[in-house]
């Protein structure tokens, strides 16, 4: 009866043992796996971003991670491959105390941030999405496509022409990941806040519709680059529309040729193009460059005065001078014809 007490009292002592024993192993294992999900996926003290786009899968997320981290978070790799788990494109911030657990789930819900897309002052549409698209997922062909497709010309209200009207030039939050549709009528919403009550009153009083400003803006602008000429030279051109005179202006023949290193303008009426304000009488059918807001304020808050011409100062500085009369504008030409074969004579 002792030896079978004895045997019994032996066994029960060792299921507690047991028991203590795999408890002190899950705890080990609680505390490890806390300890993988909660260390920080990355140790370069910065923050950090990871980018996916569609094509992306669970093999190029870790080589993305590694490349960030310098491995993969053992965590991040069990919680990826091991739950249902789909991976969603966009751009993920990732600072130095983000752990695994944190990662995945921003990486499962798309917790996303946004990118600032700077849209740039350029002559062509073409160029604008360009760079756009280089600084989104998207490609510059399915981009153009978009914006050249009837159906998303129809949703803006503008022809192919006035499209470049609608890009006001500035940085705007965007999703990486957001659609060429959607990046265009995220353009429309902020063309519609460009152009405030305000701005529309003052567009109206120099009778000219939005498109119109933005069209004379952009040749101001290619005429110079110093803001306190912009008004005056708007005004120049409405003052010659006013009086049925060609604008004349150079850089709407550079924008017919799609030749855009001309620097200096010869054979002004070619090519024959609706664009060529040395043939065409009043603006082109729309803007030859996406113009800045400098140079659209430039138009709308343009002075009053009577000159109708301009000439290149001869002092090369960049700036013009302006006059009333074509005699005057002939004096003003003669001199800087004279300095320019001064400090450019032809060689013999």
């Amino acid at each position: 009866m002792r030896f079978h007490l004895f045997r019994y009292k032996k066994y029960n002592f060792g299921m507690r043992g047991i028991l203590l024993v795999a408890l002190v192993l899950l705890i080990l294992v609680i505390v490890l796996v806390s300890y993988l999900c909660m260390a920080p996926v990355q140790q370069s003290g910065t923050r950090q971003y990871l980018y996916i786009d569609n094509d992306d899968n669970l093999d190029s997320l870790f080589h993305k991670t590694e490349q960030m981290a310098g491995e993969v978070p053992f965590m991040l790799y069990v919680l990826t491959e091991y739950s249902s788990f789909t991976l969603k494109s966009g751009k993920y911030v990732v600072d130095p105390n983000t752990n695994a657990l944190e990662l995945y789930r921003r990486l499962r819900n798309g917790q996303q941030i946004p990118v600032k897309v700077l849209v740039p002052s350029v002559w062509t549409i073409e160029k604008m999405a360009g760079r756009v698209s280089k600084q989104l997922m998207m490609d510059s062909v399915e981009l153009m496509d978009c914006l050249t497709d009837s159906a998303t010309l129809a949703e803006l209200g503008c022809t192919l022409e006035e499209l470049p009207a609608y890009f006001i030039p500035n940085t705007y939050e965007v999703w990486w990941n957001c659609s060429p549709l959607d990046f265009v009528r995220r353009m429309k919403r902020e063309y519609g806040k460009f152009w405030s009550e305000k701005r529309l009153e003052k567009a109206e009083a120099q009778g000219l519709s939005p498109v119109e400003v933005s069209t004379l803006a952009s040749i101001v602008c290619r005429e110079t680059n110093n803001a306190f000429e912009m008004p005056v030279i708007a005004r120049l051109y409405c003052n010659r529309m006013k009086k049925g005179m060609l604008l004349q202006a150079c850089p709407t023949v550079i924008f017919a040729r799609k030749d855009f290193s001309i620097t200096r303008l010869t054979q002004p009426t070619e090519p024959d193009s609706p664009y060529n304000t040395y043939l065409y009488l009043g603006l082109p059918p729309g803007p030859i460059y996406i113009a800045p807001i400098q140079a659209i304020d430039a138009v709308l808050n343009m002075p009053t005065h009577n000159y109708i011409y301009m000439c290149a100062k001869e002092d090369f500085s960049g700036v013009h001078r302006f006059a009333s009369t074509y005699a005057e504008h002939q004096r003003n030409a003669a001199k800087y014809q004279r300095a320019y074969k001064k400090r450019f004579p032809v060689k013999k």
